[in-house]
């Protein structure tokens, strides 16, 4: 069997790992084919085309294309609390003020990843809640806000502990707000399928679910022996800046929470409050649990 699998270049996902590792997949019954994406929006158009069969993906960008008909499911977590806001190092920051209002009003344009991911949800959700007048500007490539930044084409940008981290190294920047009060427990990623494949591939799922753990276990308890395997997959970041972002917000799990499970479902009421999806999606419609049950049935280590 083949097994295609949707990623994005975000190098705390175990899809990183994996590749860095390879050890990690010894032994599996599948070939896996890594699909590098841009962002989690061309991810579930992918899985819309059936391009692919599995992907980390974040939560809103999988409950808009279930909206709109997309036959995918979450079956296991990945991470939580994966959104940080970062600016110039003359911005004010939490915790000098814990006005997060403030903060945002004092940038005129604030570059996100694409509309629908989950970084742009949670921006998008800050703007209107703080009825500030910022300008939402979205980045089809989420590699691209780094250039956008050190450019002047927006003055803060919202995404992963990668591209804050980013900022922090190569532009003189800061995280402006940390992401565990960025709501709690948000679904950074998860693992989706295609539903087809929960009965017809199950065993294959499974066992890819299990050393997806196994990785996850690395991440949080091994940090600082993976960050240089990590560093030297992407090529283009030193140990030190993957150490950095790994432990921006060290959050790493398997497992579906019930914290990860009702935030998932507050997401998708936002999602429909702001226009991006018609209904309210039941969660039986976004996740199937009876894996991630089997694999890690214990308590979960997000903390």
């Amino acid at each position: 069997m083949r097994l295609r699998v949707g990623h994005l270049s975000t190098l705390y996902h175990t899809s990183i790992l994996m590749m860095a590792r390879e050890e990690l997949l010894d032994g599996f019954g599948a070939e896996v084919e890594w699909s590098l994406f841009g962002t989690g929006p061309a991810i579930v158009e992918a899985f819309r085309k059936k391009e692919i069969d599995m992907a980390y993906i974040g939560l809103p960008p999988a409950v808009i294309g279930i909206d709109k008909g997309t036959k995918i499911r979450c079956i296991a977590g990945g991470h939580v609390e994966g959104t940080v806001i970062a600016a110039g190092a003359g911005s004010p920051a939490y915790p000098e003020t814990d006005k997060f209002g403030e903060i945002l009003s004092c940038h005129k344009i604030i570059g996100v990843p694409g509309k629908g991911s989950i970084h742009d949800l949670i921006l998008m959700d800050a703007v209107h809640a703080n009825n500030v007048p910022v300008e939402v500007r979205n980045f089809a490539w989420a590699d691209r806000l780094l250039e956008a930044f050190v450019h002047g084409e927006v003055d803060a940008v919202a995404g992963t502990p990668s591209l804050a981290q980013a900022v922090i190294n190569y532009a003189g920047g800061k995280i402006v707000y940390p992401s565990n009060l960025l709501w709690p427990d948000n679904p950074s990623y998860g693992i989706l399928v295609r539903e087809d494949l929960l009965s017809s591939e199950r065993a294959v799922i499974k066992d890819f679910i299990v050393r997806h753990e196994r990785a996850s276990e690395m991440l949080r308890n091994s940090r600082e022996s993976v960050a240089a395997d990590i560093a030297e997959l992407m090529g283009v970041v030193d140990e030190e800046f993957v150490l950095d972002t790994l432990n921006t917000s060290p959050r790493y799990c398997a497992s579906l929470t019930e914290g990860y499970i009702s935030c998932t479902m507050r997401l998708t009421k936002r999602l429909r409050e702001l226009g991006y999806i018609e209904s309210e999606i039941p969660k039986e419609k976004i996740f199937d649990l009876s894996i991630i049950r089997e694999v890690h049935p214990g308590p979960d280590h997000y903390r």
